[in-house]
């Protein structure tokens, strides 16, 4: 799949397959216009976002002061003013995105938003909370992440079970990311039995690849031997390819063409944490090295700017040949010392760390405005109006407000 001279790189990406989705979301980028103009210009067809992608949204510019402090005045807790804040711009997107999901049929147009990682290992307090979120936002086009701790497998079929469409993040490993597959399957055949329709349910598979090669370089760089040094930059290709290549199977499974029957719809693998941390790397590589129609792409903004830039195809998708090969190199790295099953655990609990970190931190970002004395009146009230918050209505009767 060459680009041609007459199509774009995102326009190739798309066309091959690949849904193309940005991993960011702020008020700045919703009420500048920004996400209409990636939608109808760059072929983005979806949002997720996360703890540190929030963090950082408020830390930057002003328009969430305002709200901040009206919430303070209401007498909220912090966790009641980040629950509004990220809701709030969540519900906002889904809006934006909302004709992407009508034209596709409810696959693509949506946006996710993820559970207070905090409860990643309380099932029932997770569960509560993917309820809650599902409500306030009161979208169709909505995903709720929950990441695939062992709590959260029990969590994804629950919710799944009610109908609730899910993003199933944080996945490092192959063995989790087939249990995250029998998982939702689990909650699909829940539904069915109580009488649900099924092809209303959506969900995707957050496989991560980046931060796969970044702590398996940094074990292969400490036993420094030129067998070991001649492996790095591939593993994490190499994981995600198989991975694929477990959905592959699931596909022919007979309890998944059972459900695909009653009008099941199929988790599609998304690719996460695509932007290369490694410079010596190319830059768009975990985009080009993973372009196999049906899957989803969330790039950061510096990713998607990369790749519409200077992005490149491969020739084929991947075959039987390059799955061979991908397993030989997770075996080749075992055989010089690299213990791949503890690079994933580790990487799960690193994982929710950085986002526990990162919720933290919007915390106390939120905090220091609620408590902040209101600036000087200068005239320019443009960030009261970034937000709308309509009371909730059910999925089957609402009416769109757009900002």
């Amino acid at each position: 799949m060459s680009v041609s001279a007459e199509s774009s790189p995102l326009a190739a990406l798309s066309a091959g397959g690949v849904s193309v989705w940005l991993d960011d979301l702020s008020r700045e980028l919703l009420a500048g216009g920004e996400l209409k103009k990636l939608i109808a210009e760059k072929h983005v067809v979806g949002v997720t976002t996360n703890p540190t992608i929030f963090a950082s949204a408020l830390s930057k510019g002003d328009r969430y002061d305002e709200q901040l402090r009206g919430l303070g005045e209401a007498g909220g807790s912090v966790d009641d003013a980040v629950f509004a804040l990220t809701t709030d711009d969540v519900r906002n997107a889904c809006d934006v995105l909302d004709p992407v999901y009508e034209r596709s049929a409810g696959i693509d147009g949506r946006v996710s938003i993820e559970v207070d990682p905090r409860l990643a290992q309380d099932v029932d307090s997770t569960v509560a909370m993917a309820r809650k979120l599902w409500e306030t936002v009161d979208r169709p086009n909505l995903f709720i992440k929950i990441p695939a701790t062992r709590a959260g497998l029990e969590a994804i079929t629950a919710v799944t079970a009610e109908g609730i469409s899910v993003n199933v993040t944080l996945i490092f490993s192959l063995d989790r990311y087939r249990d995250v597959m029998h998982a939702y399957l689990r909650g699909l055949e829940q539904a069915q039995a109580a009488g649900r329709e099924l092809a209303g349910i959506h969900s995707v598979a957050s496989f991560f690849v980046s931060r796969v090669d970044v702590e398996v370089d940094r074990r292969l760089d400490a036993i420094g031997t030129a067998e070991a040094l001649a492996l790095k930059g591939k593993a994490a290709v190499a994981n995600a390819r198989l991975a694929f290549q477990a959905y592959e199977q699931l596909l022919v499974d007979p309890r998944w063409q059972r459900l695909a029957a009653a009008g099941a719809r199929t988790q599609r693998p998304l690719w996460a944490s695509t932007g290369v941390k490694d410079p010596n790397l190319p830059d768009t590589m975990y985009v080009s090295e993973l372009v196999i129609a049906g899957t989803v792409n969330t790039m950061p903004g510096g990713t998607l700017a990369a790749f519409a830039d200077h992005g490149t195809l491969p020739a084929h998708a991947p075959t039987v040949d390059d799955f061979t090969t991908a397993k030989a190199h997770l075996v080749a790295l075992e055989r010089v010392g690299v213990d791949f099953t503890d690079v994933t655990d580790t990487l799960e609990r690193e994982g929710l760390t950085k986002f526990e970190d990162s919720w933290r931190e919007l915390g106390e970002s939120a905090a220091r405005e609620i408590h902040a004395k209101p600036a000087a009146a200068d005239g320019d009230l443009e960030s009261s109006t970034d937000t709308c918050s309509p009371a909730p209505r059910s999925a089957t009767s609402w009416r769109r407000r757009r900002c």
